[in-house]
């Protein structure tokens, strides 16, 4: 095991992170906010990592599969300290309700330990949304455009390690290129989601911290009722929907349209993205009572934005959806098993997994029918592996026995069971509010310290995709390779 790799790439990753913390403290000054222990604290982090890095200068980094998987299961780690840190210093909350508050915003899950968040500085709250837009993309994502100041070859492995979805592709020569470009197009849409958001009423401050939890499909908002708040504009509820709706496709389409190139939107994962959404919004539309002067429309507005809140496992709010009725809870459920697309920064179990199971159950049912016939998978006309298959397989079981795990944990502590499960689908899936004692109107900050932990660890496993922390209880994995 390469540690001295390890600890250069930490160092690195941290003095980025500790440069995007200045505009905490930028924040602090501009709305004259006592910012002193919060500047201090950014220098000595920065100043710190920095001083690794530069011990550390002339030697060479060697990432393997071992090095990057464990480089990246330390840095949650880290920086959810990192992040606890601002919160502890201003908040007066323990180091687990921090540290759950980091990780959530990381992992960009969205679940709170907040009852009041608009009595928070303004600087806090624009903490909180920073690590949603740092993490949505994912912090390892940024630092491959910087390894190659440190290694051009070894960003690949690192790069793997903590991208979401089936397989990577590459649309540039570098992978290096092709990660600075994902975060141009992801700054992009970040600014223009700010610039409609401000045109249709909000002020700059809040138009930029809901950018930033929209695009990294995060959640976090500056309002007690989230953008339940904004209620009196359609046009922030609308336009918070569709930008909820492209974060959650493959950026690599997005990435892709900049060069004319539309075929990254015609994917069987993006089809049946699309008709789902279409399909749950309009049937919740017509199945929950939401009363009203104008009842079908608000009913549809309010429908479209859950769905794509909850699918995208994002995690706004513009009303209290838990009290729809058990139909609507229902199919909202449903939504929460979804996720987005492989590739985009939104979480849970990705439509494509589920297009790859299905296909896969009927291979198997022409099978028992035509025992002699050789019957294949394909996703986008291209025959899928072995291997993939097993690894989608493999995946959806632990994505479920964590689940299992987290509702068993939550319901053996003494809370319902609605609490247990749809608490579980949020945390593993990074979503973030789910139904009862944590619906849209409530948050995790009645939860005891160590129950903190432990759903952080949850919401690690939910971002990492299960494997990349499953695999530290691998004994094979401490061994050479």
């Amino acid at each position: 095991m390469n540690y001295k790799s390890i600890i250069k790439i930490l160092s690195l990753i941290g003095m980025s992170v500790g440069l995007f913390f200045s505009l905490d403290v930028l924040t602090g000054i501009i709305y004259h906010e006592n910012y002193i222990k919060l500047a201090l604290f950014v220098l000595l982090f920065t100043l710190g990592n920095g001083a690794i890095w530069f011990y550390l200068k002339e030697h060479k980094v060697n990432l393997g599969i071992r090095e990057s998987i464990l480089s990246v299961n330390i840095l949650w780690i880290l920086i959810g300290i990192a992040g606890a840190i601002p919160l502890i210093l201003y908040t007066k909350v323990s180091f687990a309700s921090g540290f759950f508050e980091a990780i959530s915003g990381f992992t960009t899950t969205g679940a709170t330990v907040y009852s009041d968040i608009e009595s928070l500085p303004h600087m806090i709250l624009f903490h909180r949304s920073l690590m949603h837009w740092l993490g949505g993309m994912g912090i390892v994502v940024l630092s491959v455009g910087l390894l190659s100041v440190i290694n051009p070859t070894g960003s690949m492995s690192l790069f793997k390690a903590e991208s979401t979805g089936i397989s990577m592709e590459k649309l540039t020569p570098k992978i290096k290129d092709t990660a600075l470009s994902l975060w141009g197009i992801y700054i992009l849409l970040t600014f223009i989601d700010m610039l409609f958001l401000k045109l249709f009423g909000m002020n700059w401050f809040d138009a930029i911290n809901h950018a930033f939890s929209t695009i990294s499909t995060g959640g976090f908002s500056t309002k007690n009722s989230s953008i339940g708040y904004f209620d009196y504009s359609d046009g922030i509820i609308w336009t918070t929907t569709i930008f909820m709706m492209l974060s959650g496709i493959n950026f690599l389409a997005h990435l892709k349209m900049l060069f004319k190139d539309s075929s990254g939107y015609k994917t069987e994962e993006v089809k049946w993205y699309l008709l789902t959404f279409v399909f749950i919004s309009l049937f919740l539309t017509f199945t929950h009572d939401y009363i009203d002067a104008d009842e079908f429309y608000h009913s549809l507005k309010h429908s479209f934005f859950t769905v794509a809140s909850v699918m995208t496992t994002t995690g706004f709010a513009s009303t209290d959806y838990g009290q729809w009725g058990h139909d609507a809870i229902a199919l909202i459920f449903i939504a929460m098993f979804i996720g987005g697309n492989a590739g985009s920064t939104a979480g849970g179990v990705k439509v494509i997994r589920y297009v790859i199971i299905f296909k896969t159950l009927f291979a198997e049912l022409r099978r028992i029918l035509h025992p002699n016939a050789l019957i294949n998978v394909y996703i986008d006309k291209k025959k899928l592996d072995n291997k993939i298959l097993s690894s989608t397989f493999g995946f959806f079981f632990l994505y479920i026995f964590t689940a299992v795990v987290t509702t068993l944990y939550i319901y053996g502590s003494g809370y319902d069971a609605m609490s247990a499960i749809s608490g579980s689908l949020a945390l593993v899936g990074n979503i973030g509010p789910g139904f009862s004692l944590v619906g849209p109107a409530d948050n995790f900050g009645f939860f005891s310290d160590f129950d903190k932990i432990f759903f952080s660890i949850v919401m690690i496993i939910g971002r990492l995709e299960c494997y990349t922390v499953f695999v530290l209880f691998s004994i094979s994995f401490w061994k050479k390779f």
